[in-house]
């Protein structure tokens, strides 16, 4: 009997050891499978929260590449740059073209003054600038000057004026672009067309707006002739330019001289529109002096 009751406490004591093993081992795998789905939904939501923070980052940084304004380059210039260097400020064939006008008065050699007098001019004209020093110019110039007293007697006229009307090519080299005051040579030739007018004077009437009228004496063509030759130029100038430092600018203001030779034909006994006996010696040489505006 006592050997049966130590049996039974001894089972009793075996399951009770063995229950309480179950458990323990059932709690030390909860614990671990509980901190592996931790470690998990903790990898799980720190990804969504990089990925979140870096779309975030870049969608600022576009929104401020967006606000701010992009900066002009330093090779192509702003909007209103105005460098007078090649691509000065713009872009293709237009940062190479150049333009001028100008206006002044010539005086007549030596050789010509017998044949022609004083008078003015006016030039324009636009070109190619191939670099900082050399253009060439397309240029048409007017020239009007006064008949010699001695031609205009001799014609029976009581007035008389050259006009003289040409397109030359005209090549121009700057010696110092980069500077303030600038100087230059130039010179070409091309299509030139003289007239001599031989002019009297004549009562006519003049209206204005307001349909008065009055009688007045005004000098009018009565005789004339003309020819078409070549000519040519050459001279120098100087120019300064107005804006910009280091030859920066584009505008500029200039002043030349050219000495110029017409190879119009001599005229010996014409009678133009039954005047007297003209006579005019060859060529024309005469020194036209211009200022005017260059850019």
């Amino acid at each position: 009997m006592t050997s049966v009751r130590c049996l039974s406490l001894m089972g009793r004591t075996a399951m009770v050891c063995g229950a309480l093993a179950f458990a323990l081992g059932s709690a030390s795998a909860q614990a671990v499978s509980a901190a592996d789905d931790s470690a998990a939904f903790s990898s799980s939501t720190a990804a969504p929260s990089t990925e979140s923070s870096s779309n975030d980052g870049a969608d600022v940084a576009h929104l401020a590449d967006a606000a701010l304004p992009s900066a002009p380059s330093a090779a192509g210039g702003g909007q209103y740059d105005n460098r007078s260097r090649p691509g000065g400020g713009v872009s293709g064939l237009r940062s190479h073209l150049t333009y001028e006008v100008g206006g002044g008065f010539n005086a007549p050699t030596d050789d010509s003054s017998p044949y022609i007098g004083w008078g003015y001019n006016f030039t324009v004209g636009a070109g190619y600038r191939f670099d900082q020093h050399f253009s060439m110019n397309l240029e048409y110039q007017y020239i009007h000057s006064k008949l010699p007293a001695p031609i205009v007697a001799e014609a029976g006229a009581t007035g008389g004026y050259d006009t003289l009307w040409s397109f030359t090519l005209d090549p121009m080299y700057e010696i110092n672009p980069k500077s303030a005051i600038t100087f230059y040579g130039v010179g070409g030739g091309g299509f030139y067309r003289k007239v001599t007018n031989f002019t009297d004077p004549q009562q006519g009437v003049y209206c204005d707006y307001f349909g008065f009228c009055y009688g007045v004496t005004q000098d009018v063509v009565v005789g004339h002739f003309s020819s078409n030759q070549g000519g040519w130029n050459v001279g120098g100038g100087i120019e300064h330019r107005f804006a910009g430092w280091n030859g920066d600018g584009r505008m500029k203001l200039f002043a030349e001289a050219r000495y110029l030779d017409v190879s119009s034909p001599a005229v010996e006994g014409l009678t133009p529109n039954g005047l007297g006996i003209t006579t005019v010696g060859a060529d024309t040489k005469i020194i036209p002096v211009t200022v005017g505006l260059r850019w």
